[in-house]
C-alpha cells in the first residue's frame, strides 16, 4: 500500500487499521504505529482505534485517543464513538469521566440512541451506581434484551440478587426474550440468594425453550446447584457435561468444600486434569475451615513440592489460619519470610492473618511487631491485635490499644467490642468492661449481641458478682443464647455455686441438648463439692444419651513437626523416653512439696494412687515432658490444648518452669498461660 500510494487514501488506510486493530489476527501496537502514520485519519479510523483500546488490557488509552480525537479530528463524535468511549470508562470504573461523556451525549442530541443508553447502563452498573443506571434505563422507550441484561447483571454483581430476579420477572412481563447472558446472570443471582427452587425453575425454562447450552451456561447452572447446597444435582449435571474447563472442576471442588466434605473435595481435586492456584486454595481452605488444620498444612506442602503454581495471597491467608489453629509457629514464621522475599505487599488481609497466627502460636511480641510496622490498619487489623492481647492476658494493653484506635479514627465493629470485652474479662477489668459495654450503642452505634452479653456475664461471674450477672441476663432484649448460659455455668465453677450452676446448666441443655461440655462442667462442680452421687448420675445421663466427653489433646511443634498427645497416650515413637521423663518430673516436684490436686478429676476414682496416676497422664503433662527431652534449653515450650487446662496441670507447669528454668507457653481453649520462674501470666485469674 505504501509503494502503490493506497496507504494515503483515507478509506483504504481505515480498512487496513481495522484489520490490524480488531480482527482475529490483530496487533494493537502495530495498529497504533499504522494510525500514527495516517496523514488525516477519518472518524471511522478514530472510532476503530478507540474500540480496540476499550477492549484491551489498557482501556484508559481509549479515553486518551478520544481526547486526541476531540482536539485533532474535524468531525464531531457520532453514535458509533460513544459506546466505545463509555466502555473504556467502564473498564476503569471512572464515574466522573462517564458522567462527563453522558453530558456530551446529551449535547450531541444522541440521548435517545439505544446503543449509547445501553452502554451507559452497563457503565453505571460497573461503577456500582445502580441509581444512575436505573435513571438511564427508565429513559429507554423500547428496551431490548441488552437493556434488561445490563440491569440484571448489574444488580447480581452488586450483591442484590432480589432486585436482579425482580428485573428478570419484569423482562418476562414485557415479552422480551432472554438470551444466554440473561440466564447466566439470573442463575448467579439464585446462587447468591441460595434460592434453589427458582434456580431449578430457570434450568427447566432453559430446557423448555430449547436454549443453546454452552460451557458458560453449564458452569452457571453447576455453580447455582453447588452454592445452593444441592451437590448431588451438581454432580449429576457435571457427569453429563460434554465440555468442562477449570471453572467446572473448581466449582465442584468448592461445592464439596463448603459442605465440609473435604475428602470428597480431595477426590475431585485429584481427578482434575490440571490444578491451578484457585483449586489448591479451595482445597486448603476446605480442610482449614473444616477443623482439619494438619491436613490443610499437608496440602500446602504438596503445593510447594508441585512447583507448577506459586502460592498467592489467598493461599497464604488460609495456611496461616491453619497454622494458628495448630500452633505451628515455624511454618507461620516461614510464610512471613516468604512474603518478604517475594516482595508481596502486606495488605490488611495478610496483616490480620499474620497477627492472628503469631498471637495464637504464643508469640505476642512478634504479633505486635507486625502490627507496629504496617502503615495501613483497617478495623480487622486493629481488632486482631486487640484479640491477641486479650488471649495473652494483657487486658490493660488491649484497652490502651482501643484508645489509639479511636485516635486513628477507625470505627470499631461488633468484633472489636467482643475482643475488647474478652480482654476485660480475662484480666478482671470489670469497671472498664461495664464502661465499654454501656458505650457500645449510644456512642459507637454497635448494638450489643449475644457474644457481648456472654463476655460481660463471664467478666461479672469471674469477679464473683453473680447477682449482677443474673440481672444482666434478665434484662437482655433477646432470649439468652447457649453461650450466655455457658458463661454463667463457667463462673459457677469458679465460685463453687452449685445451685446456680444447676439452673444455668438446665437452661443451656434446653437450648443445646447435645452439649457434652455442659455435663462435664456441672460434673466438675459436683466433684469439687464432693457430690459424687450427682457426678455418677450425670455420667449415666451422658451414657444413656450417647454423649461422650471430648478427649483432651495437646500438641507441640518441634523442628517444624507438630506432635499430638491424648490422655495416657502411648503411641508416640519416643513413648518410653517421655514417660521416663514424666517420672523424673513427678519425683522432682514431690521433692519440693508438690501434692497432686485430686479435686480436678472429673470422675470418681476410689484409690488414691489411681487418682494421682490419672492426673499424671493428662495430655499437657505428656507434651511438657516431650518438650523437655526434644527442645534446646533456650527454646520456649509452646503447647496448644483443645480444652481448658486443669488446675493441677497449671500448678505443675508453674513448678516445672522454675525447676527446669524453662519458659512454657500453654494455649488452652480460652486463653494463653505464660509460665516463667514458677509464675503464670494469668496471675491465677483464669
Amino acid at each position: 500500500m505504501l509503494r502503490s500510494g493506497l496507504f494515503f487514501d483515507t478509506f483504504s488506510a481505515s480498512k487496513l487499521l481495522a484489520a490490524c486493530a480488531v480482527s482475529t489476527f490483530s496487533s494493537l501496537d502495530y495498529a497504533r504505529n499504522v494510525f500514527d502514520q495516517i496523514p488525516q485519519p477519518n472518524l471511522y479510523t478514530w472510532n476503530t482505534l478507540i474500540r480496540a483500546y476499550a477492549s484491551s488490557p489498557e482501556p484508559i488509552e481509549g479515553l486518551v485517543i478520544f481526547l486526541l480525537m476531540l482536539y485533532e479530528c474535524p468531525e464531531f463524535p457520532n453514535k458509533f464513538t460513544f459506546p466505545f468511549v463509555v466502555k473504556a470508562a467502564a473498564e476503569g470504573s471512572n464515574l466522573l469521566v462517564g458522567q462527563a461523556i453522558q453530558g456530551m451525549v446529551i449535547k450531541a442530541s444522541l440521548g435517545s440512541d439505544l446503543f449509547i443508553l445501553n452502554s451507559l447502563i452497563h457503565f453505571y452498573a460497573q461503577c456500582g451506581d445502580m441509581d444512575s443506571a436505573y435513571r438511564v434505563f427508565g429513559r429507554i422507550r423500547k428496551k431490548d434484551v441488552v437493556s434488561w441484561n445490563s440491569m440484571i447483571t448489574g444488580f447480581t454483581r452488586r450483591g442484590c440478587p432480589e432486585e436482579s430476579l425482580e428485573y428478570f420477572k419484569g423482562m418476562e412481563a414485557e415479552n422480551v426474550k432472554p438470551n444466554v447472558v440473561t440466564m447466566v446472570s439470573v442463575l448467579s443471582a439464585c446462587a447468591k440468594k441460595k434460592d434453589l427452587e427458582f434456580g431449578k425453575w430457570v434450568c427447566d425454562y432453559i430446557e423448555r425453550n430449547g436454549m443453546s447450552v454452552d460451557l458458560v451456561l453449564s458452569n452457571a447452572m453447576l455453580d447455582m446447584f453447588a452454592k445452593c447446597g444441592n451437590i448431588e444435582e451438581a454432580k449429576r449435571l457435571f457427569d453429563v457435561m460434554e465440555e468442562m474447563d477449570i471453572i467446572s472442576w473448581t466449582t465442584m471442588l468448592d461445592g464439596y468444600a463448603k459442605l465440609g466434605k473435604s475428602d470428597a473435595a480431595r477426590h475431585v481435586f485429584d481427578a482434575m486434569p490440571r490444578q491451578d492456584i484457585a483449586a489448591w486454595n479451595v482445597l486448603i481452605s476446605a480442610y482449614e475451615q473444616n477443623g482439619q488444620p494438619k491436613e490443610a498444612i499437608a496440602i500446602f506442602h504438596e503445593l510447594q513440592l508441585s512447583k507448577n503454581v506459586k502460592p498467592d495471597e489467598v493461599t497464604l491467608v488460609s495456611t496461616l489460619s491453619a497454622c494458628a489453629q495448630l500452633g505451628a509457629l515455624d511454618l507461620g514464621s516461614w510464610i512471613h519470610v516468604y512474603i518478604k522475599k517475594q516482595g508481596m505487599k502486606l495488605n490488611c488481609h495478610l496483616t490480620t492473618s499474620l497477627i492472628d497466627m503469631y498471637s495464637k502460636c504464643g508469640d505476642i511480641e512478634k504479633a505486635l511487631e507486625v502490627f507496629n510496622l504496617v502503615e495501613r490498619r483497617d478495623v480487622f487489623v486493629w481488632s486482631a491485635m486487640i484479640a491477641g492481647l486479650a488471649m495473652h492476658g494483657r487486658g490493660r494493653d488491649a484497652t490502651d490499644l482501643f484508645s489509639k484506635m479511636q485516635e486513628a479514627n477507625v470505627k470499631p465493629s461488633a468484633v472489636t467490642f467482643t475482643n475488647l470485652l474478652c480482654a476485660c474479662s480475662h484480666t478482671g477489668l470489670v469497671d472498664e468492661g461495664r464502661k465499654f459495654f454501656n458505650q457500645m450503642e449510644p456512642i459507637y452505634g454497635v448494638v450489643p449481641g449475644n457474644k457481648h452479653y456472654t463476655c460481660m456475664v463471664d467478666a461479672l461471674g469471674r469477679a464473683g458478682l453473680m447477682e449482677e450477672a443474673m440481672d444482666l441476663i434478665d434484662k437482655m432484649p433477646t432470649p439468652p443464647s447457649a453461650s450466655v448460659w455457658g458463661a454463667l455455668l463457667g463462673a459457677c465453677k469458679t465460685q463453687g455455686n452449685v445451685e446456680l450452676a444447676e439452673q444455668a446448666c438446665g437452661h443451656l441443655l434446653e437450648l443445646d441438648p447435645r452439649n457434652h461440655g455442659a455435663y462435664v462442667l456441672l460434673s466438675n462442680i459436683y466433684a469439687k463439692a464432693g457430690k459424687w452421687d450427682s457426678v455418677s448420675g450425670l455420667r449415666k445421663t451422658m451414657r444413656d444419651s450417647g454423649l461422650r466427653k471430648q478427649p483432651g489433646c495437646s500438641s507441640i511443634e518441634v523442628n517444624g513437626i507438630v506432635h499430638e498427645f491424648l490422655v495416657g497416650d502411648d503411641s508416640h515413637p519416643l513413648c518410653k523416653d517421655i514417660y521416663s521423663k514424666l517420672d523424673e518430673i513427678v519425683a522432682r516436684l514431690k521433692s519440693v512439696g508438690y501434692l497432686p490436686n485430686k479435686s480436678h478429676l472429673l470422675q470418681l476414682v476410689e484409690e488414691e494412687d489411681m487418682k494421682e496416676q490419672a492426673l499424671k497422664l493428662h495430655s499437657e503433662k505428656l507434651a511438657i515432658a516431650f518438650g523437655l527431652i526434644s527442645m534446646k534449653p533456650s527454646q520456649p515450650i509452646r503447647i496448644v490444648k483443645n480444652l481448658r487446662v486443669c488446675g493441677d496441670c497449671h500448678s505443675v507447669a508453674k513448678l516445672v518452669s522454675s525447676l527446669y528454668d524453662r519458659d512454657i507457653i500453654l494455649r488452652d481453649r480460652y486463653r494463653f498461660h505464660h509460665f516463667r520462674g514458677g509464675h503464670c501470666s494469668c496471675m491465677e485469674y483464669w
